[in-house]
């Protein structure tokens, strides 16, 4: 009996999935769920976009806010005010056609979405893979610079400040050295951040202090 009662009841489970699986399942892309909150996206207004990618998928290109709302814990009224955030964010698009009758009819349009996201993941992929060329050469003075930061903040650097050492070389042209000199000042100040160390390069520059010599003279000079 008790075998009899287990393959009754495994059956009962797969037929109510099999009922799921007519209900039909909506294809989500991942960057979506990974990225949403770089594009300043809500966990609501995601929940939302779902739902209308879910609807067109299904056939139904204008869902209305009634709708969308019984499949959310929200009002028409509040559901239209997403909508109308999402389309002054460039998240989404309302268009018109021209169906078989000849007559005009709307539709939501997520492209502006997915294009919004293609770019952030291509961006994130170059920033990534610019990293990872630092990373390759141990002897990069960009590298070392960035494990000397890492080590006085006692914290990894973000993609940004490293972007920032980075910049220091190879934009300003700042001899690396003079780079570590202004940290040290800095700890010695008790400043742990990129901007005061920024203003201290600065300083030397406005000084046309340009050698690691140089600075070490106008240090002793006004001591």
């Amino acid at each position: 009996m008790a075998a009899a009662s287990s393959t009754l009841f495994e059956r009962k489970e797969m037929g109510s999935y099999n009922n799921y699986r007519k209900i039909g399942f909506a294809v989500i892309s991942n960057v979506l769920l990974s990225y949403y909150s770089q594009l300043s996206l809500t966990e609501t207004e995601v929940v939302l976009l779902i739902q209308i990618e879910a609807s067109i998928q299904k056939g139904n290109t204008f869902p209305s806010d009634k709708l969308l709302a019984s499949k959310m814990s929200l009002s028409p009224i509040e559901v239209s005010e997403l909508i109308q955030g999402l389309l002054d964010k460039g998240l989404l698009s309302l268009e018109q056609d021209n169906n078989d009758d000849g007559k005009i009819s709307n539709y939501y349009n997520l492209d502006p979405l997915y294009e919004k996201l293609d770019k952030f993941v291509k961006d994130t992929q170059v920033n990534s893979s610019s990293k990872q060329n630092i990373n390759t050469n141990p002897t990069d003075p960009i590298q070392t610079l960035i494990r000397q930061f890492e080590i006085e903040f006692g914290r990894l650097l973000s993609p940004i400040e490293r972007q920032e050492v980075a910049a220091w070389i190879n934009v300003d042209h700042y001899d690396p050295d003079l780079v570590k000199m202004a940290l040290r000042e800095a700890i010695l100040a008790q400043v742990y951040n990129f901007k005061y160390v920024d203003r201290i390069l600065l300083n030397w520059q406005r000084h046309s202090l340009k050698s690691p010599d140089q600075v070490k003279n106008y240090l002793q000079r006004n001591e």
